[in-house]
């Protein structure tokens, strides 16, 4: 057997790691506890940082945690600011190839902007747990390079 196809088969085997947190000052956890269970039950190995965390602290540890995709639950008002700096500093890491989705209570009108800066998929209330699932497939799918 090709030792690359092998290799290629056993990469798509190892789960994809995914953080999900809360930036900000916002301690209503539940929609991002709800979106870590789902994905853990999709097959992902998922990194639950808490509440309470600042855009650095964010990055830092997608950085360490070696994450496809960074998924942050924002209630607070303050998305565009917070998402914006988490932007900023995976730029200046060089880590801009995380996938970053956002969810919460994000007005409509909003998400163009949150796009513009690099977001790629914004979550509002009521999302099916098989379209979170489907989006993070395509997502992560899209980041793997080709084999």
């Amino acid at each position: 057997m090709d030792t690359r196809v092998s290799e290629t088969k056993e990469a798509k085997r190892i789960p994809q790691r995914v953080l999900i947190g809360k930036v900000g000052l916002d301690g209503h956890d539940r929609g991002a506890k709800y979106v870590a269970h789902i994905l853990r039950d999709g097959g992902y190995e998922v990194i639950y940082t808490g509440i309470r965390r600042t855009p650095k602290q964010i990055v830092e540890t997608a950085i360490q945690e070696d994450v496809a995709v960074i998924g942050l639950s924002l209630l607070s008002g303050a998305h565009k600011r917070l998402l914006q700096q988490v932007m900023d500093l995976l730029k200046e890491r060089d880590a801009s190839d995380i996938v970053v989705i956002a969810g919460g209570s994000i007005p409509s009108a909003d998400i163009p902007d949150l796009k513009a800066m690099g977001i790629a998929e914004v979550f509002r209330p009521g999302v099916s747990s098989q379209s979170i699932l489907e989006t993070f497939a395509s997502l992560v799918k899209a980041r793997r390079p080709a084999a």
